[in-house]
């Protein structure tokens, strides 16, 4: 059965798609009490004839802002569904109804369809469970492009750590791309059109038919669309990192008026935004990916002015008077009245053999997400027993043979959440091996083995292995910070009343007033987030920084 709520055909239309009657009609009755003056409703009951209605709907030139599907339809279920529908509407947002018992599917469908949101039934009331999400994606709708998406083409191999590295970069980007392996035809094909031998991987085609042969993520940047270079040559405020705190300064610090920049080497996230799902972040008790956290909140920055640059590596961090200056690698640089540095951390390397030649041909640090569909029925080894780790072996868990957590402590109640400990103890495909440790990584062109020690005994185990995943410790990001502001002995930012003794200013201060809570040792310049020492590593408390740095900013530039 197919419904379609009155109304002209120039208004953009909303598709709702259930096989319960009841609830398919309930569905449109909320959208329509909403949305009906201003969209139109198309309500279908099975997934096949939704899909007829998309059809009929391209062919009369209309758009599709916003699809929800229910997860579980006999013959062709929510998912399915949608992976067919971004064939006819790749930019309409995409919706998952789901029972709660549905919501590790739903979790999957972020990166099966690049899910936009999952809602758990019912929705009752509307008011708060219902509209909230439909309004944030009609906007979000409206800010795209809705011309048809034009893929970039990604040539490479499988065990090519460039190639692993510039699917990350995309996906992390959210650029559309389609992956392409050398050693098959359709791979094959496109390397003879664009007349390259395939011994330097990855190439990459723009969709405006430009060839990239092993570019850096400064060049892939560039070539798909993203900014790399500030419009402005001097701004109030300049954001190093696009991490949780960095994001919040940025949308804190434009929403209050300020002339804002963020600069991120890579993508904006940070670790967070490689996270699987967080669960313990407030305001989201059924979970969201890092992924959809990220886009929310890069969406909010843009949408009060911020400029997000990507690409963009830091060299240093220059003091001219009032004026900070920001240096870029590539020579370039941009100035601004004060520098919130979120930098945040990197995982630590694996000091063990063999590690850093097969880094990126089945190692990996932190979850990258990519990878995780050719962990399919193999078994994953994962180094570390903080959250990351636990949200990684747990989302690889769905798909992988068996997942062993290497942990070098006796447990994991002392570095892991509460919640997350039950959830691993409770996924059968998980195994957690304690005191134990990687001492040597064994492969050729790719990862094959790995010889484990147990800590306590001393005793060693070569194990096969094709896929490890590290999570160890935090270094921080400040390397080209040295001897510009004042470091710990870890790295990390020394910033307030810990720069010098109670009721005495740091050596060298040149104001009359102690620095500021979040202040480091050069006034003007912030620190929010995991790069700051004694800092709480929390994506919630990060956030909190930011927007405490932009408040302590505000303050800076009124004594000015």
């Amino acid at each position: 059965m197919l419904g379609t709520e009155p109304g002209g055909a120039a208004r953009t239309v909303i598709v709702t798609v259930d096989d319960d009657p009841a609830v398919s009609r309930a569905v449109a009755r909320d959208l329509r009490r909403r949305y009906g003056e201003s969209h139109r409703i198309v309500r279908a009951e099975t997934g096949e004839s939704a899909l007829d209605a998309l059809r009929e709907i391209r062919l009369r030139g209309d758009h599709v802002a916003v699809i929800l599907a229910d997860y579980r339809m006999p013959a062709m279920n929510g998912i399915e569904f949608l992976e067919r529908a971004m064939d006819v509407y790749p930019t309409a947002r995409r919706v998952l109804l789901t029972a709660y018992a549905d919501t590790g599917a739903a979790i999957d469908a972020i990166n099966v369809v690049d899910l936009d949101h999952y809602l758990l039934k019912p929705w009752d009331p509307p008011e708060e469970k219902l509209y909230p999400v439909v309004d944030s994606l009609l906007e979000a709708w409206k800010a795209s492009d809705h011309r048809p998406v034009r893929e970039t083409k990604v040539v490479g191999h499988r065990w090519s750590a460039r190639s692993s590295g510039a699917r990350e970069f995309l996906a992390r980007n959210q650029v559309p791309y389609r992956w392409f392996a050398a050693d098959e035809p359709e791979g094959q094909g496109l390397l003879a059109a664009a007349e390259e031998d395939g011994l330097q991987l990855p190439v990459v085609i723009t969709p405006d038919g430009k060839v990239l042969v092993e570019p850096s993520d400064q060049d892939l940047a560039s070539s798909v669309g993203l900014a790399t270079t500030p419009s402005e040559r001097f701004y109030d405020l300049v954001v190093i990192g696009g991490g949780p705190a960095g994001l919040g300064a940025a949308v804190y610090g434009a929403s209050e008026g300020l002339r804002t920049v963020l600069v991120e080497r890579t993508a904006t996230g940070g670790q967070a935004g490689q996270s699987s799902r967080i669960e313990n972040y407030l305001g989201f008790p059924d979970g969201v990916s890092g992924g959809q956290l990220t886009d929310r909140a890069h969406r909010q920055a843009t949408r009060f002015g911020a400029e997000i640059l990507t690409a963009c590596e830091v060299t240093g961090l220059d003091v001219n008077g009032s004026s900070r200056t920001v240096r870029f690698s590539d020579g370039t640089d941009v100035s601004a009245h004060t520098v919130i540095l979120a930098t945040g951390v990197s995982y630590r390397q694996l000091d063990a053999p063999g590690v850093a030649e097969l880094t990126g041909r089945g190692v990996f640090y932190g979850s990258a997400l990519t990878e995780a569909a050719g962990c399919a029925g193999q078994d994953v080894y994962i180094v570390g027993g903080a959250n990351s780790a636990g949200q990684a072996a747990v989302y690889l868990a769905r798909g992988a043979k068996s997942v062993t957590i290497l942990v070098r402590g006796s447990s994991l109640t002392a570095s892991m959440s509460h919640y997350l400990i039950q959830q691993v103890e409770g996924t059968p495909a998980i195994t957690v091996r304690t005191c134990t440790e990687v001492v040597e990584a064994h492969g050729e062109d790719h990862l094959e083995k790995i010889t484990l020690r147990d800590t306590t005994t001393g005793a060693t185990e070569v194990v096969d292995a094709q896929w490890l995943f590290v999570f160890i410790g935090a270094a921080p990001l400040t390397d080209w910070l040295e001897g510009v502001v004042q470091r710990d002995t870890r790295g990390f930012v020394v910033t307030g009343p810990d720069l010098a003794a109670p009721g005495e200013l740091p050596a060298g201060w040149p104001l009359d007033r102690p620095p500021y809570h979040l202040e480091t040792s050069v006034p003007g310049v912030f620190v929010a987030g995991d790069a700051r020492a004694e800092s709480a590593k929390r994506v919630a408390s990060a956030v909190g920084e930011g927007a405490m740095a932009v408040m302590l900013v505000h303050r800076y530039l009124e004594r000015l």
